[in-house]
């Protein structure tokens, strides 16, 4: 049996749940579905199970712009997050349309036919359905759910304790009194190093190269003020919203335009957080700030735990597994009964389905990005890639209004089609996340995410204030998003937004978010 549908969302994580909401409190009149592999709503934050899995931005802009977070927590739980994902669903009435168990294997685009055929297999019996959608909305993320990035180390065949990787992380690992050490300085090891010392002998933390990390308040004082003044929930949220998108992108700019400046505040906050008695070589890159992405703990937990002397922090190379450790290229050896491989994760687009027009393969690596949400040549589709270098959900947003946008200009005009196409000027070598970040997982992921263009609206800026006047204020008929209507004519324009004018909108801007 086929199953027909106006627009098809492919994930019900945080991206498929915006973009569905979006649908209806855009008033679009569309029917809609959610195909989701997993069992439960929540994509990252119901696969992530390990100890202390929380957020890595802020709450106030990480939650989604039309519906506050409530609460004065500055970065939220994992459990908290698929909780508010859940209630968000819930409360838009989203949750009836998702089809949990189903993951998506294909999905080919007929001009024929002016709509997708997308391929599911349902994951409890191998039973294949089939899916017909006017449009595909593709809400998966970019990376691979089955595997993260595992490398093979020298020797771990000869290590007598337990290996994990904390996107499988098992339930019943009892870590109670035991030797523990994670491999990682990112994100994932900072969050699980001071979670684990409650209960763990001792933990050590081996990384590679430092990171560097910001302490910032567990709780927001000024979410608390707001509260204890009994401020509405709305305001306190938009408040904390704006002041927080502001902060940031602030302080990324300042990264990029006076990296020595950023790098000398952040390593003098490290300093006063961490005491006289650690080794500041630990906490101090050798690149610039932001050219990976920041690590923030909450009252500089993290800090804490290695001036108690509950964790220590190693820098150094692996040379061997051992039978109870870990050999390091210097010689010294760490003893472990448990060894966490916090190694990252692996790049995939759109949960690995394939996808085709007519019949061609699509490439996504040969595509680019129009406005940072369409795939050039690839008609009625929409593809939610959030910021590297700040709050997913900013970016999911506005792709999802635009999208809506989109779709609404559709209906009022009569169009059945829409579809961008770059010309060979407009496209870069450069990927949609490689112009901001050079961290290993997108330097991994260079095989398989879409190019950015040179310039325009092909142009990734990795400026939410930007974008934000981008996507809501520059016209939907641009002379490159051509739309077809049921006759088969299609539009035309002249209009062909150029790099100057992109240069012309406001990078930091003061606006309620």
């Amino acid at each position: 049996m086929t199953r027909h549908i106006d627009v098809l969302i492919i994930g019900a994580g945080l991206s498929g749940i915006d973009v569905a909401c979006h649908l209806e409190k855009e008033n679009t009149g569309r029917s809609y579905a959610i195909l989701e592999r997993r069992t439960a709503i929540g994509g990252t934050w119901d696969l992530f199970r390990y100890p202390g899995i929380r957020s890595d931005s802020d709450m106030y802009s990480f939650g989604y712009g039309f519906r506050p977070w409530r609460g004065t927590k500055m970065l939220a739980d994992g459990a908290g997050i698929r909780r508010y994902i859940e209630e968000t669903a819930d409360e838009y009435g989203v949750t009836p349309h998702i089809h949990f168990g189903r993951k998506v294997v294909s999905a080919s685009w007929s001009s024929t036919d002016n709509q997708w055929t997308v391929r599911v297999a349902e994951e409890a019996t191998g039973a294949e359905e089939v899916w017909t959608a006017g449009f595909l909305a593709g809400c998966t993320g970019y990376y691979d759910y089955d595997k993260g990035h595992r490398p093979s180390f020298p020797g771990e065949e000869n290590f007598t304790g337990q290996i994990v990787h904390p996107q499988h992380w098992p339930e019943d690992l009892d870590y109670r009194g035991k030797k523990v050490v994670v491999i990682g300085s990112g994100a994932t090891a900072i969050t699980l190093v001071p979670s684990m010392v409650p209960d763990a002998g001792h933990v050590t933390m081996l990384q590679r190269s430092p990171t560097y990390i910001a302490s910032i308040p567990a709780d927001d004082p000024v979410a608390i003020g707001l509260t204890k003044v009994k401020s509405p929930a709305g305001l306190t949220y938009q408040v904390g919203r704006a002041r927080n998108i502001a902060v940031q992108q602030a302080s990324y700019q300042l990264s990029r335009k006076q990296p020595a400046l950023a790098r000398k505040m952040f390593l003098n906050w490290v300093r006063m957080a961490v005491g006289s008695g650690i080794d500041m070589r630990h906490f101090s890159p050798d690149y610039a700030p932001w050219d990976q992405r920041l690590c923030v703990v909450p009252d500089g937990d993290l800090f804490k735990a290695l001036r108690r002397g509950q964790a220590s922090i190693v820098t150094d190379t692996i040379d061997t597994f051992t039978e109870n450790g870990i050999r390091l290229s210097s010689g010294a050896e760490i003893d472990a009964d448990i060894v966490v491989t916090a190694t990252g994760l692996t790049i995939q687009i759109l949960g690995g389905a394939t996808l085709d027009v007519d019949g061609e393969p699509v490439v996504t690596r040969e595509r680019v990005m129009y406005k940072g949400s369409l795939l050039d040549g690839v008609p009625n589709a929409l593809m939610v890639l959030g910021y590297t270098n700040a709050s997913w959900t900013l970016k999911a947003d506005l792709a999802a209004e635009y999208f809506c946008k989109v779709l609404n200009r559709m209906r009022d005009h009569g169009y059945t089609r829409f579809v961008v196409n770059a010309h060979d000027s407009d496209r870069s070598e450069v990927s949609v996340m490689g112009g901001a970040l050079k961290s290993g997982y997108i330097q991994r992921g260079d095989a398989v995410m879409p190019r950015q263009g040179t310039g325009g609206p092909w142009k990734v800026v990795n400026s939410y204030f930007r974008d934000r006047a981008y996507l809501r204020k520059s016209p939907i008929e641009d002379g490159i998003l051509t739309f077809t209507d049921s006759n088969g004519r299609s539009t035309t324009g002249s209009r062909r937004p150029t790099r100057t004018a992109m240069d012309r909108l406001p990078l930091i801007g003061s606006r309620t978010a």
